[in-house]
């Protein structure tokens, strides 16, 4: 299956000069959150597979205007092709705002989601917006990872994690792809084609 991450800045490449060949037998669009609702829906109307999207810390506007053709799945797990794809947006609280979580909070809507993950028993890609608490984040509070999200790869071992965020010119030490125990994590700044492999 091949995928497309998507996470914080529209790709020229996507938008501004969009070539129906970019999205060449792409099976999966995930949106990792921060990126404006017309983008998705503009993805959305010139592929045929499904655009899955969690929120951003700056996606407030989704409220107003949601992206046509697109699926939330926050606090879902969402099942394509027999992959399934669990979704927490938001980031760490900095400031008053929607989609901004504590560590607390982050750990209570992961517990919510205890008879999904039963029923589904696990799943394979862990679609975020923010990284996971010391793996791949910074140290400032609005950039800090989620505990909860090593918790749970710990436990579901999923084949990979998805997020965004910390954007890959912050800086030399945001890397594109790493790993944490057996899980790929790939950061999806602005766009990164992977193949899930069964």
């Amino acid at each position: 299956m091949k995928i497309l991450a998507i996470s914080d800045q529209e790709s020229k490449l996507l938008w501004d000069h969009f070539d129906k060949s970019y999205l060449e037998g792409v099976d999966l669009i995930l949106s990792c959150g921060d990126l404006k609702p017309q983008y998705l829906s503009f993805l959305a109307t010139f592929t045929h597979a499904p655009v899955l999207y969690v929120h951003g810390n700056h996606d407030d506007r989704y409220k107003e205007t949601p992206p046509d053709g697109c699926i939330c799945i926050e606090d879902k797990i969402y099942v394509h092709q027999g992959v399934r794809i669990l979704g927490l947006g938001g980031s760490m609280r900095y400031k008053e705002g929607s989609h901004q979580y504590t560590q607390s909070q982050m750990r209570k809507r992961v517990r919510k989601l205890w008879l999904k993950l039963k029923f589904h028993k696990g799943f394979d890609i862990l679609l975020t917006h923010s990284p996971a608490y010391r793996v791949d984040d910074d140290n400032d509070l609005p950039h800090q990872g989620f505990e909860a999200f090593r918790t749970l790869m710990d436990k579901y071992k999923p084949a990979y994690f998805v997020h965004g965020h910390v954007h890959l010119n912050y800086g030399r030490k945001f890397k594109r792809l790493s790993t944490y125990n057996e899980t790929q994590i790939v950061n999806a700044y602005e766009k990164h084609y992977f193949d899930y492999l069964e």
